[in-house]
């Protein structure tokens, strides 16, 4: 007689899921359509709620989790919300609401992603929130599969 052996998720574990995720009101926000994600676990690639949740499940959990802000996205903050000169975007092909850049902070030393809102005549108001900033998010998971990451993977703190 031979037995599967299936594996937990644990820390340094590829997972892969399928997931729905949908707002306080059931919009869905985001899904993969039964096209798997693989994360490696423990890496911070998750958002820490859902990440925590996961801890411990194994392939065929379903996991229905609702994650505040807190251990999400975080909250929003008004003051990552600016508006700023076209010209700050020079070089650029074209320059449209919904388009992400990356900027470099004021001591260039680390970087963050900013979207454009809206553009007003030469006026750009760019946002560095998350687009799920200060949101409770649901999420609907499937764990589709789990497996010891390789020394390379965990080296380089995500998936091959």
């Amino acid at each position: 007689m031979y037995y599967i052996y299936q594996m937990n998720i644990k820390e340094n574990c590829v997972v892969s899921i399928n997931y729905t995720l949908t707002d306080s009101d059931g919009n869905v926000l985001d899904k993969t359509d039964d096209h798997p994600v693989a994360y490696l676990h423990g890496s911070g690639s998750l958002i820490s709620g859902l990440e925590k949740v996961l801890d411990g499940k194994m392939p065929g959990d379903n996991i229905k989790i609702t994650v505040d802000p807190d251990e999400a996205y975080g909250e929003f903050q008004p003051q990552l919300v600016q508006e700023v000169s076209i010209e700050m975007f020079d070089g650029a092909d074209k320059v449209e609401p919904g388009m992400e850049f990356e900027a470099m902070g004021e001591d260039d030393d680390e970087s963050m992603v900013i979207r454009i809102d809206s553009i007003d005549g030469d006026r750009v108001t760019i946002n560095g929130n998350h687009p799920f900033a200060g949101m409770t998010l649901n999420f609907d998971v499937d764990v589709v599969d789990v497996r010891e990451a390789s020394e390379v993977e965990i080296e380089h703190g995500h998936v091959h």
